[in-house]
C-alpha cells in the first residue's frame, strides 16, 4: 500500500488513474488550495476566461480521448463559463467541473456548503453534482464523477469542495479500494436490436446512410465507408453535425441535412429506408411548418443516449453505442448489386478578389492543409458550404454542438495539446473571435501551434441571414466594422499576417505544419 498524505494527494492519484493527463482552469480565491498539491506529471493550463477554459478542455478531451478536468471558480465563474458549457453537454463530452467552496470552519451548521447549488445552475447541462460532507469524501466522489462523465451518454459532471478538504489526511485504505474499481459504461446494441437493422437494409429498395457525431471514431469511420460500399447506400450527415464522420470526398457521399423539418423531409423522400448513427433524430434550427417526414419513410437509428431516443419525433432507435453498431452492420449487411449512388459535384468558387467568397476562401485552405490537418470550425459563414475541406479519416473536425460561440477559437488550442502529432487550423469569423480572444494568451503562453484563419466580412453574416428568412428588416445594429483582429493577436503574443490572394493563404496554411507556435492570418471576405 502507498500512503498518501493528504486528500490533494488523493485526488492527483484518482485523476492518473482515470487516465487524466491535464488540468485546465481558471480558479478563484476558494479553488487556491488545489493548486499547492499540483504534480509535475499532470500539467495545469491556466485560461484567463471561464468560457475560454471549458472550450480548450473540451477540445482537449475530444482529441485525446481522455476526460477533460477543469478548475472553476464557483458562482460567476461556473456561470461565465455555461455559453461554452452548452457545446460540451450537447457533444457528450466527458469532464469533470471542480470548483470550490468557502472552508469547512466558515460555514454555520446545518448551512449548505456551497456557495451556488450547482444543479439548479447548471440543469440540464450537468449530469450529477456532488460535494464531500467530510474531506476524505471527496476522492470517493471524485472517482464517481470520472466514471459517470465517461459513461454513456457521456458529458458534464460538477464537484464542489472546500478550501480547506485538500490538507486533511486522506483515507489510504479506500484510496486502494478506489484505484482498483472498474466501471465499464457503454451500452451495447443487443442482437435482435442488430438483426432489425440488417434486415430493414436488406430489405429496402431505396435506402440511406445518416450519421451524426457519435460515428466520428477511429472504428466508426471505416465502418461507415465499408457499409456504405457494401451495402452501396447514399450518405448525409445529420443536421448541424459538430463533427465529420464521413470521408467528403466519397462517392457515396452525398452532403449535410438541412436544419429545417420541411427540408430534412423532402430529401429524405426519396427513399424508402433510412438507417441513423450516433446522431439525435433530428436537430433542427430554421423554422419551419411541413411534417417532420414524408409517407413511406422509414427510419431506424442507433444512438448511446436514452433521452435523445425518447425525444425523437418519429422512428425506431435503439439505444447501443453507434460505432460497434455500425462495425457489426457493415459486417453483417451482405453485398448490394444496385447502382451507386449519383456522383457529387462541387460548383466552381469565383476567385475573384480583393474580397473572396468564402468558397473561394475553403478551397484554398484545401489546397494548403494535409489529411492529418484538424479543423476547429466557428466561422458560420462557411457551415453550410464546408464540404469543400477534404476530409478522409476520423476526427477531422470539430464544431461547436450547440451552435454557441467563442467554443472554437479555445476549443482549437485543446485541440492541439490533446493532439499533437496533428495539425490544427481554426476557421473563425471576425464576429466569433470576440468571444473569447483571452484564450490566445494560453495558446502564446504554452506555445501551442495553432493557424488561426479570420474571414473579415464586418457583418453579423448569421442574423442577417435570419432576417431575411423572418423577414426582420435589417439595419446598422448588425455592422461589425471597426475590429482589427490582428491587432488583438499580436496583444496576446501571436504571429501575425494579413492574406492579400488566394494563394498566400494556401501558403499560410502549408507553412503552418511545422509552426512552433500560434499564429493568425486575416483574409477579407464579400
Amino acid at each position: 500500500m502507498i500512503a498518501v498524505a493528504s486528500v490533494s494527494d488523493a485526488f492527483y492519484r484518482v485523476l492518473r488513474r482515470h487516465g487524466v493527463t491535464a488540468v485546465f482552469g481558471n480558479p478563484g480565491s476558494n479553488e487556491l488550495s488545489f493548486l499547492t498539491g499540483l504534480p509535475d506529471d499532470i500539467p495545469y493550463y491556466l485560461v484567463l476566461q471561464e468560457g475560454a477554459a471549458i472550450a480548450i478542455a473540451d477540445g482537449y478531451a475530444q482529441a485525446s480521448g481522455t476526460i477533460g478536468f477543469l478548475n472553476l471558480h464557483a458562482a460567476s465563474g461556473t456561470g461565465n463559463s455555461m455559453g461554452c458549457m452548452t457545446n460540451t453537454a450537447d457533444c457528450h463530452t466527458p469532464m469533470v467541473i471542480m470548483a470550490g467552496q468557502q472552508a469547512r470552519r466558515y460555514v454555520p451548521v446545518g448551512a449548505m456548503l456551497t456557495n451556488v447549488d450547482p444543479v439548479k445552475l447548471g440543469d440540464p447541462l450537468v449530469k450529477w453534482s456532488g460535494e464531500p460532507l467530510r474531506p476524505q469524501d471527496g476522492p470517493a466522489l471524485l472517482s464517481k464523477g470520472l466514471m459517470l462523465a465517461n459513461s454513456a451518454p457521456r458529458g458534464v459532471v460538477y464537484l464542489s469542495v472546500p478550501l480547506d478538504d485538500w490538507t486533511q489526511p486522506a483515507e489510504d485504505g479506500a484510496l486502494e479500494l478506489l484505484a482498483e474499481r472498474e466501471v465499464i459504461g457503454d451500452p451495447v446494441l443487443s442482437q435482435k436490436a442488430l438483426d432489425s437493422l440488417v434486415e430493414a437494409l436488406s430489405g429496402a429498395s431505396a435506402p440511406a446512410l445518416v450519421l451524426g457525431p457519435g460515428a466520428d471514431t477511429e472504428e466508426g469511420f471505416p465502418a461507415a465507408v465499408a457499409l456504405a460500399e457494401r451495402a452501396r447506400l447514399p450518405v448525409w450527415i445529420a443536421p448541424s453535425p459538430p463533427r465529420s464522420p464521413f470521408p467528403t470526398r466519397h462517392r457515396c457521399y452525398q452532403g449535410q441535412l438541412p436544419s429545417a423539418a420541411g427540408a430534412v423531409a423532402d430529401i429524405l423522400g426519396q427513399y424508402d429506408t433510412v438507417v441513423c448513427f450516433g446522431a439525435p433524430v433530428f436537430r433542427y434550427h430554421a423554422p419551419s411548418d411541413d411534417d417532420f417526414l414524408g409517407p413511406g419513410v422509414s427510419v431506424h437509428a442507433v444512438t448511446d443516449d436514452p433521452d435523445e431516443a425518447a425525444r425523437a419525433p418519429f422512428g425506431r432507435i435503439a439505444i447501443g453505442d453507434p460505432s460497434d453498431a455500425l462495425v457489426r452492420v457493415a459486417a453483417a449487411v451482405a453485398e448490394s448489386g444496385r447502382a451507386w449512388p449519383p456522383a457529387r459535384t462541387l460548383p466552381e468558387a469565383d476567385t475573384s478578389g480583393p474580397h473572396f467568397t468564402a468558397e473561394a476562401i475553403l478551397d484554398a485552405i484545401d489546397r494548403g492543409k494535409t489529411d492529418d490537418t484538424v479543423i476547429a470550425l466557428e466561422w458560420t459563414s462557411s457551415d453550410e458550404l464546408r464540404d469543400r475541406l477534404t476530409i478522409t479519416r476520423a476526427k477531422s473536425l470539430f464544431y461547436c454542438a450547440a451552435g454557441g460561440l467563442g467554443w472554437g477559437l479555445a476549443a482549437a488550442i485543446g485541440l492541439r495539446l490533446g493532439r499533437p502529432d496533428r495539425p490544427v487550423v481554426a476557421l473563425i469569423g471576425d464576429g466569433a473571435m470576440q468571444y473569447t480572444p483571452a484564450a490566445l494568451w494560453t495558446a502564446a503562453r504554452h506555445q501551442v501551434a495553432v493557424t488561426y484563419v479570420v474571414c473579415t466580412n464586418t457583418k453579423y453574416r448569421a442574423l442577417e441571414e435570419f432576417s431575411e428568412l423572418l423577414h426582420v428588416p435589417k439595419g446598422e445594429y448588425l455592422d461589425i466594422s471597426g475590429l482589427n483582429v490582428l491587432d488583438i493577436a499580436r496583444g496576446y503574443g501571436l504571429e501575425t499576417h494579413r492574406a492579400e490572394s488566394l494563394d498566400d493563404l494556401t501558403d499560410y496554411i502549408r507553412q503552418g505544419a511545422t509552426a512552433n507556435g500560434p499564429r493568425m492570418v486575416e483574409i477579407l471576405q464579400r
